[in-house]
């Protein structure tokens, strides 16, 4: 046999968009050889419940393994994960020495936490992030010895969701971020403020326009203290850095890629373009650690760090993988996700990045029921509902369309509305792809 022939598709990766993937592959009549990477010791496995249902001791870490809807007949390699890539020679290297060859190549190695600083007291004892299985089990067994001051960095989605979760534990927390509002940078600070109504509700001390400099440590190397930009300071027992993530690309330094710590940029068909900006017609990406132009927000590079994005751009690549060059289809996507907090169900389609215009459709601000769509230069974008989602599909499909703004009138249930700025902070040092991410 050749080295095509036995080298098989090689899937970097044991993550949501790696496995939906895989199974893509045999379900599209894949019959050769299969191997998934991981870094982990695990199989895929589903991490929205780990900032719920495992933080607050309802499900332990181990059961939140994602189902195998296929035979997969698969290799795994776990426990080790690829550290390098060689394209001339369709290798890739693992931590453990061991090199991998490939016909083909899907890149689904997903976002790893954004740490904080060791020079700025990250190292110290206490400091937790959340974003795989091990770092949910260790923060569930620090939150469960009942700690008597819990500091989050970070009013994102995984902040909120935290921070509900330790108060439903009964637990004091304090919560930080720059912004004015919790979830500004995703929903602006008109709809941010529930939120934040929310969570001074829930008992939670919301800091809002604050920013933490450095961590201080006793003298066994553990975190008591936090030091802001206003020259004040806070105690802490116990902090939890919710900054975002960076994309985990590490291991293809060198390898000739359009990869960076804000992803692998691929064109329209999922394919990892090189360095020249060359589709690649043997590797592909899908998931949190792709970025590519998405059709539907007029080609701009996103990346999309959902569970419905991780799903259907595997799937897609998957296809692509096996079709030929003249039937490359283009993948469209419109994100979407939910958070449970503070005993609210928030769901959310479309990117409201660039809004200028928010409007309740359904329901009232002042009830914490509402459906809320957003608008740029007349079109509808985005919408987000707070236990009103009767309606969201219906905007789904509208913002796909590119309707008008707001593009629903006079339905049965809706009353009058009006037009306000959505209030978003003043954007970041300027960068070319978006981050879609709620977090």
């Amino acid at each position: 046999m050749s080295k095509a022939e036995t080298a098989g598709i090689v899937v970097v990766g044991a993550s949501l968009a790696g496995l939906r993937g895989a199974e893509a592959l045999r379900r599209n009549g894949y019959a050769g050889r299969v191997t998934i990477v991981g870094d982990e010791p695990y199989r895929p496995y589903d991490r929205p419940p780990l900032s719920k249902h495992v933080l607050s001791g309802e499900l332990a870490s181990n059961a939140t393994a994602l189902p195998e809807r296929v035979a997969l007949d698969a290799q795994w390699r776990l426990g080790h994960g690829a550290i390098a890539l060689d394209r001339d020679a369709r290798t890739i290297r693992l931590a453990d020495g061991a090199v991998l060859a490939y016909e083909r190549l899907l890149i689904a190695t997903g976002a790893q936490a954004r740490p904080w600083p060791p020079a700025s007291g990250g190292g110290l004892a206490g400091i937790f992030t959340l974003r795989g299985r091990d770092d949910a089990a260790r923060l569930r067994t620090a939150l469960a010895e009942g700690p008597a001051r819990v500091l989050i960095v970070g009013a994102g989605l995984i902040g909120c969701e935290v921070a509900s979760c330790c108060r439903g534990l009964g637990l004091p927390v304090t919560l930080v971020d720059p912004n004015s509002t919790p979830l500004a940078r995703s929903l602006g600070t008109w709809v941010g403020g529930v939120i934040a109504d929310c969570l001074r509700e829930a008992g939670v001390t919301f800091q809002a326009g604050a920013q933490v400099l450095r961590f201080a440590g006793d003298a066994s190397g553990r975190v008591v203290r936090a030091h802001l930009a206003d020259g004040s300071a806070m105690e802490a027992d116990l902090v939890i850095v919710a900054l975002g993530a960076t994309r985990a690309t590490d291991w293809l330094s060198g390898a000739g890629l359009m990869a960076d710590a804000s992803g692998v940029t691929c064109d329209g068909a999922c394919r990892v373009l090189g360095a020249d900006g060359t589709p690649c017609s043997d590797i592909y990406a899908a998931g949190d650690v792709a970025r590519w132009p998405n059709a539907l927000y007029g080609g701009r590079l996103m990346s999309v760090e959902h569970w419905g994005n991780a799903v259907g751009q595997a799937a897609h690549a998957a296809r692509n993988m096996l079709a030929g060059p003249e039937d490359q289809q283009v993948y469209h996507h419109l994100p979407a996700f939910w958070s449970s907090q503070f005993g609210i169900n928030i769901k959310a389609v479309g990117l409201s990045e660039g809004a200028d215009a928010v409007a309740i459709v359904q329901g009232s601000r002042a009830s914490r029921r509402f459906l809320a769509v957003y608008g740029r230069a007349g079109r509808s974008i985005a919408a987000v509902s707070f236990d009103q989602a009767r309606w969201l599909p219906a905007y789904a499909e509208a913002i796909t369309a590119g309707q008008a703004f707001p593009p629903i009138r006079d339905a049965s249930d809706q009353g009058g509305f009006h037009a306000m700025s959505p209030g978003f902070p003043p954007p970041r040092a300027a960068s070319t792809p978006i981050e879609a991410r709620h977090g």
